[in-house]
C-alpha cells in the first residue's frame, strides 16, 4: 500500500471519501486600518474581484485578479492580509478579545497574530512566540506592515512559555502539524505515520505548557491544518483526560469531531470540535477549550 492509499483509507474510516482540492486564494480585511477606505471598490478598480466568504465576517475569496493581491498599494498599507479562508477561522472563535492578555503560541509568519490584533483594535496585549528565529522576520514584517502596536514578539519555544511568568486570558495554539495534501501536491509522497505521531507528541507538550499559563476564566483555541486524528481528536481526548480542560462548542463550518477513531471511543465532548475536509478551503481542525468547571 502506497502513502496515498494508506492515508486516504484512513480518511474513509473517519467518514470522508478522498477528493482532490484546490483551495481558493482569500484575503482578510484589516478593519482597524481599512475603516472608511472603500477597500473593496479600490481593489475592484485595480482589477481584483472579490466574493464574500459566507462564514467569515471580514474574509473574501479572490474570484478574479489582473494583478497580484500582494503587490497593491492597499496591501502594502496593511489594509488587508492574504490569508487562506479556513486559516481565518480559529482567531474568530474566542468569546471576546478586546483588552485581553493574549498568547499566540506559534505565531510566525504572523497572519493570525495580525488578525488577533485587528479583532482587538490594538487594545490589550499579544505575546507572540515562535521557535524559529528566521521566521520571526516574516512575523515582524507582517506586524509592521499592518501597523500592529499591541504585540511583543519572543523567539521562544511554546513549550517554554512558563518561563515568561505570565498568565493569559486567551491562548491561540495554531500548532505545528503535518499539514495536508490540499496545499502540498507531494504530501502523500513525503509524509509517514511516524511524522504524524511525532507532531502529535509535540502538540501535547505545547498544550500542556500553555494550559499551565491560562487564567481561570481563560480560553484556548487549538487548531491544526492536519487531517490526522492523532493530531486532532485524539489529542483533544488526551487533553480532556490529562489537563483539566473541557471542550466548548465552536461556531464555524465543518463536521463534528470524530468520536470513534479506528475503533477507539473518545470522550463524547470531542464532537464540539470541528473538522473541515479539503474542498474550496484547505483541511483544518478547530477546538475551543476552557478549564473544567469554568462557566464564566
Amino acid at each position: 500500500m502506497n502513502g496515498k492509499e494508506f492515508f486516504t483509507n484512513r480518511y474513509l474510516q473517519l467518514g470522508w471519501k478522498f477528493q482532490e482540492a484546490t483551495p481558493k486564494q482569500a484575503i482578510r480585511i484589516n478593519t482597524t486600518n481599512a475603516k472608511g477606505k472603500n477597500l473593496i471598490e479600490r481593489l475592484y478598480a485595480n482589477g481584483i474581484d472579490l466574493k464574500k466568504i459566507p462564514f467569515l465576517e471580514n474574509g473574501y475569496w479572490i474570484s478574479n485578479a489582473k494583478v497580484s493581491a500582494g503587490a497593491t498599494a492597499e496591501y502594502l498599507l496593511g489594509l488587508y492580509s492574504i490569508q487562506e479562508a479556513a486559516a481565518q477561522i480559529p482567531a474568530t472563535q474566542f468569546t471576546r478579545l478586546s483588552d485581553k492578555k493574549v498568547l499566540d503560541a506559534c505565531a510566525a509568519p504572523g497572519g493570525k497574530t495580525v488578525q488577533l490584533a485587528d479583532q482587538m483594535n490594538n487594545t490589550g496585549t499579544i505575546t507572540a512566540l515562535d521557535v524559529n528565529k528566521h521566521r520571526l522576520k516574516a512575523l515582524a514584517n507582517h506586524l509592521e506592515r499592518c501597523h500592529v502596536s499591541n504585540t511583543a514578539v519572543y523567539n521562544l519555544d511554546a513549550r517554554k512559555v512558563p518561563q515568561l511568568n505570565l498568565k493569559f486570558d486567551r491562548i491561540l495554539i495554531d500548532a505545528p502539524c503535518s499539514g495536508n495534501y490540499a496545499t502540498d501536491k507531494n504530501w502523500f509522497q513525503h509524509r509517514t505515520l511516524a511524522d504524524v505521531e511525532r507532531n502529535a507528541k509535540l502538540q501535547r507538550e505545547i498544550l500542556t505548557q500553555c494550559a499551565a499559563c491560562l487564567n481561570l476564566d481563560g480560553e484556548i483555541i487549538y487548531s491544526t491544518c492536519s487531517l490526522e486524528p492523532e493530531e486532532d481528536e485524539l489529542n483533544i481526548d488526551w487533553t480532556i483526560k490529562h489537563l483539566n480542560l473541557q471542550t466548548e462548542a465552536v461556531g464555524c463550518p465543518g463536521e463534528k469531531g470524530v468520536t470513534n477513531v479506528f475503533g477507539k471511543r473518545l470522550d463524547a465532548s470531542v464532537e464540539h470540535c470541528r473538522r473541515i475536509w479539503p474542498g474550496e478551503t484547505q483541511g483544518f481542525f478547530i477546538c475551543k477549550l476552557k478549564k473544567r468547571g469554568d462557566n464564566a
